[in-house]
């Protein structure tokens, strides 16, 4: 940028800068394509507004070399001298000719030294990567999240035949049970009594109703029978030690739950 900025004060917008050296640990040469003549305090004024602007330094060394002799012809120190600004031949403007500029940064005593021109640029680049990340992260995050709570809500809505008793799945429709990955398979009459005795978790249902609502009119089928049904779901269910079908003695049975 300082470069460029100085061939703009000097009214050149097409020649190129040449990339930078490093040629020291706080040291950087800047040069150019083609030849130039300029004035010291011009170009001081242009060179010290770039770096200020960018907060590349506070204390620094600028000089213009000759190409060929590597001869110092004009050059000035800022931020540690007591006489800031001083420029060395400031109004004689130099003649036109191949030039380099040279920066050197000067480290202050204090232990809060003052970043360089690599530095700075590799911060401001690390920061803008930082920002970049974080600002995916807020689009892509609800994105990924929000389908799937509602994949996972949908799911729970999916199958209104599958009934959670304790830790095991019912699902009518199948006909089975699910217990820790097992498949039990159940008839149709054990269907239909614990779907009846689910729809009334924890309360009683009478001996009657059962008989009615599964088995009908169907009049072959007395007490015993459904004693038996009972006992085949009972077996069924003592995976689960917090579930238990209980019988009310003279009344009905109950499908009890422990949560």
């Amino acid at each position: 940028m300082i470069g460029h900025q100085v061939l703009l004060s000097l009214g050149d917008s097409t020649s190129r800068v040449l990339p930078i050296e490093k040629k020291g640990e706080d040291e950087y040469k800047i040069r150019f394509e083609n030849e130039f003549a300029f004035n010291p305090e011009s170009v001081a004024s242009v060179i010290d507004s770039v770096i200020a602007a960018t907060k590349i330094a506070s204390n620094y060394i600028v000089e213009f070399e000759a190409c060929e002799t590597d001869q110092v012809v004009h050059s000035y120190e800022i931020g540690r001298t007591v006489n800031d600004n001083v420029l060395a031949c400031g109004t004689r403007d130099q003649p036109r000719g191949c030039y380099n500029l040279l920066i050197t940064i000067l480290k202050p005593s204090t232990i809060d030294s003052k970043p360089t021109l690599a530095a700075s640029t590799d911060d401001n680049q690390t920061g803008k990567y930082i920002v970049l990340a974080i600002l995916l992260v807020c689009v892509l995050l609800p994105m990924i999240l929000v389908p799937l709570f509602l994949n996972k809500k949908s799911k729970s809505k999916a199958d209104p035949n599958l009934i959670s008793i304790g830790e095991y799945r019912f699902n009518k429709r199948k006909m089975e049970l699910s217990f820790k990955g097992e498949e039990i398979e159940l008839t149709s009459k054990e269907c239909d009594l614990l779907q009846l005795l689910c729809d009334s978790t924890n309360n009683t249902v009478e001996r009657e109703t059962i008989l009615k609502m599964v088995w009908g009119d169907e009049g072959d089928y007395v007490g015993r029978t459904l004693d038996v049904f009972i006992s085949k779901l009972r077996k069924k269910l003592e995976g689960d030690a917090n579930i238990k079908i209980a019988n009310i003695r003279g009344v009905g049975y109950k499908l009890v739950v422990d949560v």
